[in-house]
């Protein structure tokens, strides 16, 4: 087995407490694991986010067919509460340039999940940088050098971002933003009455109320954080919770958008289970995360990102994914539309958990695809 490394890259301090950590604010530092095969050319850099990234499934595999392969944490790693999706790109940009002065010649973004989104936001911005503030109107300190452009981008499992997850998965039958348990019965997913499966009026009604709640949310954030910023105390943001944000049709009917998943299933359990657990999807967040990942005026809309770009596309579609869905992979290759190639992995699950030989398959197509950059 390939020996890790430890990578340590010291970054520059975002937002006030965006760290519960006094050792990571006094020293904002970012954490990854770098797998270095003999005489590699080309390196890879898989980034999500949030989330832990260096175990990640991909490492050791892509490393053994000669692709150096960087998983890097983000300094959010485990804490999105407060996220800035516009901090996290610098993080990004911080583990290309790594990669850069190592002396590799070509650089690839591999965008798995929730990565996919921002690598198309990293590279966006990379060819073009547009961003000076937040989506709450703060200042955010990105300049040119702090982002490398890539040399081409893989699309894995690929997530359309969050603001457009939360569009389609929160929950529009919440009839108090403070109490989680009352539900509007004609707008419930999970009342048998409605489905499934669920008619083509339902879900027009659905997903118009998914849109009009989520619209709701981000107008009282907005108002909220107005009214903090106009007292004489200095409160900047605030603390909330989003109640039910995993209330997709497509999970109990798979009629609606079909490929091979598993009908009742997400990726983290039974649907209900997790649309009312206290760690779901974008449950805790701050006005100025939630306007940043999850608002309707998020910067992280992927396909919007990606059409953006001029590098190569490799887009890994796996069937049986039960969040990621025929019309995401559409979206995304129309964005890239005459710099992509697609290849489908069949039955594959979200996380390809318990299916090595997809693994491999994946391994397989990137590394070659890599090769040809």
């Amino acid at each position: 087995m390939m020996n890790l490394e430890l990578v340590t890259i010291d970054v520059r301090p975002g937002a006030a407490m965006e760290s519960q950590s006094g050792l990571q604010m006094l020293r904002p530092r970012l954490y990854g694991a770098f797998a270095r095969p003999p005489g590699a050319r080309t390196a890879a850099l898989i980034m999500h986010p949030t989330s832990n990234f260096m175990g990640h499934y991909l490492l050791a595999p892509l490393a053994a067919r000669g692709i150096a392969t960087l998983a890097l944490n983000s300094r959010y790693m485990g804490n999105d509460a407060v996220l800035l999706l516009e901090q996290v790109i610098q993080d990004m940009g911080a583990g290309v340039a790594w990669l850069r002065r190592q002396g590799f010649d070509r650089v690839a973004l591999i965008g798995n999940s929730g990565g996919a989104a921002l690598s198309a936001l990293y590279q966006a911005q990379a060819e073009n940088l547009t961003i000076s503030d937040t989506p709450a109107g703060d200042p955010i300190d990105l300049r040119p050098g702090d982002l490398p452009p890539a040399d081409g981008i893989v699309l894995a499992a690929a997530h359309l971002g969050r603001s457009r997850l939360m569009d389609t998965w929160i929950d529009p039958a919440v009839v108090d933003e403070h109490d989680p348990m009352p539900s509007c019965t004609q707008l419930d997913m999970f009342n048998p009455d409605n489905g499934p499966p669920y008619s083509a009026a339902f879900l027009e009604r659905y997903r118009m109320a998914q849109r009009a709640r989520n619209a709701g949310i981000e107008a009282w954030a907005r108002d909220r954080l107005s009214q903090l910023r106009a007292r004489a105390d200095g409160m900047r943001d605030e603390a909330f919770v989003i109640h039910r944000t995993l209330a997709d049709p497509r999970c109990l009917d798979p009629s609606i958008d079909p490929n091979d998943r598993i009908p009742g299933t997400t990726v983290w359990g039974p649907p209900r289970a997790q649309n009312y657990a206290a760690n779901s999807m974008g449950r805790y967040s701050s006005l100025t995360g939630y306007l940043s990942q999850w608002s309707p005026s998020s910067r992280g809309d992927g396909p919007a990102n990606l059409a953006c770009t001029r590098v190569p596309v490799l887009l890994l579609e796996y069937t049986a994914d039960p969040s990621v869905f025929p019309s995401d992979n559409a979206a995304w290759a129309e964005a890239a539309k005459g710099q992509v190639q697609r290849h489908a992995i069949k039955d594959g699950n979200h996380y390809l958990s318990g299916q090595p030989h997809l693994v491999d398959e994946v391994a397989d197509h990137i590394a070659g695809w890599c090769n040809r950059l």
